[in-house]
């Protein structure tokens, strides 16, 4: 008999789907901050705009920190919680002092572009290991970060 955790699913498997959700954290946390970073220092004709949406951007991304940790641990696993481990497993990396309005739109669609494709593997784990918690998590980020990219495109021309 196969050894499950808590909620039923194959050890093995939750462990590497927490490992690879940990991934998706770091990338989170690293994003955040580059959206925080923009939201502070943007400048230019599309202040007010930008300055505004980046807000509703970096607060969207607040909430998901949370709802992944909360998932790693519904898996039986710890997320990753210092920064320093953040940086070096995160595919999203430092944007640092970045104010043109233009800039930091296509950093936030890059970010929101390594999202998706990291969700994506993580769902196609997700539903080999039979886990409709995770994947419906991530397919759920998935759709609403495929509009924003759409949206982000349209905004750039």
């Amino acid at each position: 008999m196969s050894e499950t955790n808590a909620i039923g699913l194959h050890a093995d498997n939750a462990n590497r789907l927490a490992e690879k959700l940990n991934e998706l954290l770091a990338n989170y946390q690293i994003f955040y901050m580059n959206v925080r970073g923009y939201h502070w220092n943007i400048k230019g004709p599309n202040f007010f705009e930008l300055h505004t949406k980046f807000e509703e951007f970096y607060t969207d991304l607040l909430v998901k920190v949370d709802e992944v940790a909360e998932r790693i641990l519904t898996l039986g696993a710890q997320p990753v919680h210092a920064y320093s481990d953040y940086v070096k497993i995160s595919r999203i990396e430092e944007d640092k002092n970045v104010s043109d309005g233009q800039a930091c739109v296509k950093g936030i669609m890059q970010g929101y572009q390594n999202l998706i494709e990291l969700q994506r593997e993580i769902l196609s784990l997700a539903s080999d290991a039979d886990d409709e918690g995770t994947a419906a998590q991530v397919s759920d980020y998935i759709r609403e970060q495929e509009k924003t990219v759409w949206m982000l495109s349209a905004y750039l021309g």
